[in-house]
């Protein structure tokens, strides 16, 4: 005979535990906490999204400009129209061939001074590109590293609150303590909400970024040693 009336405190009791309830009924300071976090995880995925996807086009436009060039019977000719295009491969071609164009230019022809001109310019321009699009991605180490400390903050304080209350109230049952302890729980919880998601993109993110640097780096030698030769044959 007790079994319907069960039924529908059980009901109560899941909705009261439920993300919405749990926020509503949380300490002020708790709310407060909970509000940022999840504004710091919306941050995050903007990031995330953004990053993920300039990096992607990069590589796959990268790779088609990359095998154009090589392909191109003149550099110069190709330089004139496809230099400007928005890539980290364009500029560095750019750089380097107005480093190559002064030193030519210059009445000493000190080749091994052009070298290490071109080396110090096209690597300089390397690091830019990649300063660049690492831009934000510190936010990300950021919320990865501060969240769930930040969650853990709110969840001390729900349940020194909670057991406040519990004192005043001189009732220690479950039905009593659990509630305060459940919404201050939720905030540890959001704070792993946006961390976990936030160091996963990081370290996904730095990888292709390592990649990024390493394919830049392997053009800037090739084309450096391009440049080189056109040098010796300029004596």
């Amino acid at each position: 005979m007790t079994a319907p009336a069960a039924a529908p405190a059980a009901a109560g009791a899941a909705d009261l535990m439920s993300p919405l309830a749990l926020f509503l009924h949380a300490d002020v300071v708790v709310k407060v906490v909970m509000i940022g976090l999840l504004f710091a995880s919306i941050w995050t995925w903007g990031i995330i999204i953004t990053h993920a996807q300039r990096l992607k086009r990069i590589n796959r436009d990268s790779q088609a400009w990359e095998g154009d060039f090589w392909a191109a019977k003149d550099i110069d000719t190709f330089h004139d129209a496809r230099g400007k295009d928005d890539l980290p491969s364009a500029r560095i071609v750019t750089a380097g061939l107005k480093e190559w164009r002064q030193s030519i230019a210059l009445p000493s022809g000190d080749r091994s001074g052009a070298r290490e001109r071109l080396t110090t310019v096209m690597s300089a321009e390397v690091e830019q590109e990649l300063d660049r699009l690492s831009d934000r991605l510190n936010i990300l180490a950021t919320v990865a590293s501060s969240a769930p400390f930040i969650g853990l903050f709110g969840t001390v304080w729900g349940i020194m609150r909670s057991f406040t209350a519990i004192a005043g109230a001189n009732n220690t049952s479950l039905a009593v303590v659990a509630p305060g302890i459940a919404e201050a729980l939720f905030a540890t919880a959001i704070g792993l909400f946006a961390a976990i998601p936030a160091l996963i993109a990081y370290n996904r993110l730095t990888h292709g970024l390592d990649r990024l640097e390493a394919r830049l780096n392997r053009f800037a030698d090739r084309f450096h040693a391009t440049l080189s030769r056109e040098l010796e044959r300029g004596d």
